[in-house]
């Protein structure tokens, strides 16, 4: 075996590129390590392609080993599909490196980004500088290096930037423990990727955690730029494809131009793809010689200039708003239907999207089993669905796509920062946003739709969250850059960023961003998070007016939680021996879910009384009795010496013949029978743990109301009569 070792140290950890023999038949491929976290990284070109796209393909590989576990279904101990988390980080990798190809490139790259060993580091930004170091000394033509850093900060930190924290830092028990979780990629000073998770985070403090990660992206950027001067071999010759056709531009101006006029320069969607059919159509009947894909090339290259050029050169937008405008808005909560527990739709301009707010008890959360959190609960998920009529197309319906999941994990993170603690709301909550229609950044109308579908369901969020989607046309050679608030259509398709940016009204919450250039200089940067704020708080007015809090009282249709504390050693008292104590509870209550945790906390989920039903029998089952108790309860045995009463599920005492009544009875029979109700009064638990009970202690007057007298129980229990035998009892 060969092995080439290079080291750089980044947040105090030492980060290793290991260059060997393993996969010597991919185009390139390295191991970085950082700390005992490992990912392996190949890359592969293959043959041209036909598509009309470049054919890129990342894959985040999650192996199970690397966890140190056995991991999977109890049926399934192979890995299968790639979870969201695998997914997720795989869109980080291909956002940050897609932008670096050539344009015009067809042939097939994949990049497979192998998790070989993971513990306190999360390795997405591990596969980052993997990818950039596999594709950097490949002979794939690609203009990086690219690097990637983490940036945390939490209570703990005391306002200092923590540089690629742990994932103890990160969160705890599965929840976001940071204040901050940024990770930027980027080059030669300008960053190409970001997420960002955060508890309302200001916006000046978000361009101070990017300077941040900016300096130490460039640390690693002189590191890889010393390794690829040492290995990196010859790039393969591309040659741009056919763009330009000398024949093309008298008939763009024939066909397109004049139709551009005549809407007045004002295009949307609608209109780019009118006029892009008709050029198609006449174009290729007049030069047959020139292929269906270049003739579709030369169109969309067109279109990119008129549309940068717009911006930059005139000062406008294609569809005539201000740069910093937010298209019109429409917010309303609830009114579905009286099933569903909270909706919300949303809209903003030909956005549209309806979310749903559904509740359950804790047993409804969702379990995760993965290489990065195992036995781990879930009680928020939100579920992104974008169906094909959203743009106005036919296609597959059901299933998930990697778009989706990562929309969803957006608009889920900056919500999350809202949400209530458990012990505040016990409920497991289920958000799901329906993309009615679609003309830009569905992800921020789901931030929207799901606040008002939370707040219609009666969640106590502390804050509404709203996103807004900002674009940019630039001109890099130039130096000018024009940010855009709230892109659609033309912008989003042909600009050169898509940064979305959620929040309340006091602070960030969620930021993605991706670009279609090379990268952002951190100026441009600070400038979109201050228009988007201004059109955040735009949007928060609307949202706020159809809602103003949430409702004071969840859904009649949502299940009532009730909570309650045990003690520990009395968590098995409540489960019982396989369950049957529990089980038993739930069938005779009707309780949909019992939950209980470690530390004893009891959650019951129920409707229609349910859950106060199996509430009283746990708090029966696991009280504690105290002299001066009052009960009512069944008489269970008669003894010669006195009767037992039931007053607890598995707890009973004893009525002394001479505790029933203010008089002798002579025969306990006489004064009660089994399964008669009667009421008692704990007098004490002797040494020996024995329950002695009172009626007469507990009602004077029941011997009376009975037809209890002196006579039939034979003369006075005053102590100064007939001597009185006592008698041993048990429990």
């Amino acid at each position: 075996m060969q092995k080439t070792e290079y080291s750089v140290e980044i947040g105090g950890k030492t980060l290793t590129a290991e260059f060997n023999d393993w996969a010597n038949q991919a185009s390139g491929s390295v191991l970085v390590r950082y700390g005992n976290s490992a990912v392996f990284a190949t890359v592969v070109m293959g043959k041209e392609s036909n598509l009309d796209y470049f054919p890129l393909s990342v894959e985040y590989e999650e192996k199970f080993y690397a966890a140190g576990a056995i991991l999977g279904s109890r049926f399934m101990r192979r890995e299968g599909r790639p979870s969201d988390e695998a997914v997720l980080s795989g869109r980080i990798v291909d956002r940050t490196i897609r932008p670096l190809f050539p344009k015009g490139l067809k042939r097939d790259v994949q990049v497979i980004l192998t998790v070989l060993s993971l513990e306190e580091y999360d390795t997405d930004v591990l596969a980052v500088t993997a990818a950039s170091l596999a594709l950097a000394t490949s002979n794939i033509p690609w203009n990086g290096p690219v690097s990637a850093v983490r940036v945390g900060l939490t209570e703990e930190s005391s306002g200092a930037f923590i540089i690629n924290p742990t994932y103890k830092e990160r969160d705890e028990d599965g929840s976001p423990r940071a204040t901050l979780d940024l990770t930027a990629c980027g080059k030669d000073g300008l960053i190409n990727m970001i997420e960002v998770g955060s508890r309302e985070v200001s916006e000046d403090i978000l361009n101070k955690a990017l300077a941040t990660a900016s300096a130490e992206i460039e640390k690693l950027q002189k590191w890889q730029t010393k390794i690829i001067a040492e290995r990196g071999v010859e790039k393969l010759n591309f040659i741009p494809p056919f763009q330009d056709d000398e024949r093309l531009a008298p008939v763009f101006a024939e066909i397109v131009e004049p139709k551009l006029k005549a809407y007045g320069g004002r295009i949307g969607k609608h209109e780019i793809n009118e006029m892009k059919g008709e050029w198609i159509a006449l174009s290729s009947a007049r030069f047959e010689d020139i292929p269906h894909n270049r003739l579709d090339t030369y169109y969309e290259h067109r279109m990119d200039q008129y549309v940068h050029d717009l911006a930059i050169n005139e000062g406008e937008r294609v569809d005539g708003r201000r740069f910093d405008e937010v298209r019109p808005l429409f917010a309303s909560a609830g009114g579905v239907s009286p099933i569903l527990h909270g909706s919300g739709l949303f809209y903003r301009g030909e956005t549209h999207v309806l979310a749903v707010a559904t509740l359950g008890g804790p047993g409804a959360a969702q379990l995760l089993d993965t290489i990065e959190s195992q036995n781990v609960k879930k009680r928020f998920m939100l579920h992104y669905n974008f169906p094909p009529f959203s743009v106005g197309e036919t296609g597959r319906v059901g299933g998930m796509n990697r778009r989706m999941i990562g929309h969803g994990a957006l608009a889920e993170k900056s919500l999350r920062a809202v949400l209530p603690t458990k012990e505040e709301f016990p409920y497991t909550i289920r958000l799901v946003s329906e993309c009615l229609a679609s003309n830009g950044s569905t992800s921020q109308a789901t931030v929207c739709a799901g606040t008002l579908a939370l707040m219609d369901a009666g969640v106590p969020i502390r804050k509404p969250v709203a996103g807004i989607a900002m674009g940019m046309m630039s001109d890099a050679k130039k130096g000018v850059y024009k940010v855009l608030t709230d892109i659609q259509g033309p912008e989003d398709h042909h600009g050169d960023m898509d940064f979305k940016v959620a929040g309340t009204a006091d602070g960030i919450t969620g930021v993605q961003m991706d670009v279609k250039v090379e990268g952002v200089p951190l100026s441009v940067l600070a400038e979109a998070f201050a228009q988007a704020k201004k059109a955040r708080l735009e949007i928060l007015d609307v949202i706020t007016n159809a809602i103003a809090a949430p409702r004071s009282d969840i859904s009649p249709r949502a299940p009532k939680i009730l909570t309650l504390k045990v003690k520990v050693d009395q968590i098995g008292l409540v489960i019982g021996p396989g369950g049957k104590t529990i089980n038993g509870i739930r069938e005779r209550t009707g309780a949909e879910d019992i939950t209980i945790e470690d530390d004893g906390s009891v959650f019951i989920t129920g409707k229609n009384g349910a859950a106060e039903a199996a509430f009283k029998e746990i708090s029966d089952l696991t009280r504690e009795y105290m002299p001066g108790d009052r009960f009512e309860g069944p008489v269970v045995r008669l003894m010669d010496f006195g009767a037992f009463v039931k007053i607890g599920p598995n707890q009973d005492g004893l009525v002394h013949v001479s505790e029933v009544a203010p008089f002798r009875i002579g025969n306990i029979a006489d004064a009660v029978e089994l399964g008669e109700v009667v009421p008692v009064i704990l007098k004490e638990i002797d040494e020996k743990g024995r329950y002695n009970l009172s009626i007469k202690a507990a009602d004077p007057e029941w011997a009376a109301r009975k037809g209890l007298t002196p006579e039939q129980g034979g003369g006075r229990n005053d102590h100064g009569g007939r001597h009185q035998e006592r008698h041993q009892h048990r429990r």
